[in-house]
């Protein structure tokens, strides 16, 4: 039983074992208890993940073909495929969980935001992006690709840039480089009024990046607020801890 590869649905599979054990390597250095792919696909990983004696494993799964697929070359996935994009699945498991996947680069972005959304819950994730978009939720202040992503993840998650992998790892292979993250939960989040100011003011400052964050986030703070030579700087040059701190300031 073959499968078809479907471009709509952002799929390029992994193919290089080396690649696979490397990425599966990563995930063993921590405890890992109950974890969740996303996105399988042909099962290149999830046949090491099916391997690890003690963890409860379930599969989140689009694509009926690949779901019919799966079912069909590892029975032990019976009753563990979740049939359903991430992005509309509740939260996999009770209690605490790690994520893995070689995540879909047309919505890998929104995956992040989900991975926020079960945030209390998610104790590791090991995840695989289009390169620079992994780079992008590593960045540090002050560089150019620090951006919204970088500080929303950032609040909540250590996000450490692991290893490349080569294009040639795919089938097909895709235009540009990928990259796999780890991402832990932060010991002591940065004290914020809400998490919805703090969503509202990183937006708007990075909304005009290259403008005084005075001129990005004027509508959201008092003239007297404004006046702080902090609002000299632009977005990028700004931590998480001064994004947090500037929420109990906001109107």
């Amino acid at each position: 039983m073959q499968y078809t590869l479907k471009k709509s649905l952002g799929q390029h599979f992994l193919h290089d074992e080396n690649m696979c054990r490397k990425i599966v390597a990563a995930l063993q250095e921590r405890p890992v208890r109950q974890l969740v792919e996303v996105g399988p696909g042909g099962g290149a990983i999830t046949k090491y993940l099916l391997q690890l004696s003690g963890v409860d494993l379930k599969v989140i799964e689009i694509d009926d073909e690949k779901v019919a697929y799966l079912r069909k070359t590892y029975p032990a996935l019976d009753g563990r495929i979740i049939h359903q994009s991430v992005l509309d699945t509740p939260v996999p498991f009770d209690g605490p969980f790690t994520l893995i996947g070689n995540f879909p680069y047309n919505i890998s972005t929104e995956i992040v935001f989900r991975v926020l959304d079960w945030k209390d819950q998610v104790e590791c994730v090991i995840g695989m992006f289009q390169k620079e978009v992994a780079q992008r939720l590593a960045a540090k202040p002050g560089s150019k690709i620090y951006g919204v992503t970088s500080v929303l993840t950032q609040a909540f998650f250590e996000v450490q840039y692991l290893f490349d992998v080569p294009p040639g790892c795919f089938n097909p292979p895709p235009k540009v480089m990928s990259g796999v993250i780890r991402m832990l939960p932060v010991q002591q989040p940065v004290p914020m009024r809400s998490e919805k100011d703090f969503r509202v003011l990183v937006k708007a400052a990075f909304n005009q990046r290259r403008k005084q964050l005075r001129n990005a986030v004027r509508s959201l703070f008092t003239e007297a607020e404004l006046q702080d030579p902090l609002f000299n700087q632009r977005a990028e040059q700004l931590s998480i801890a001064d994004f947090a701190a500037l929420t109990f300031r906001m109107k």
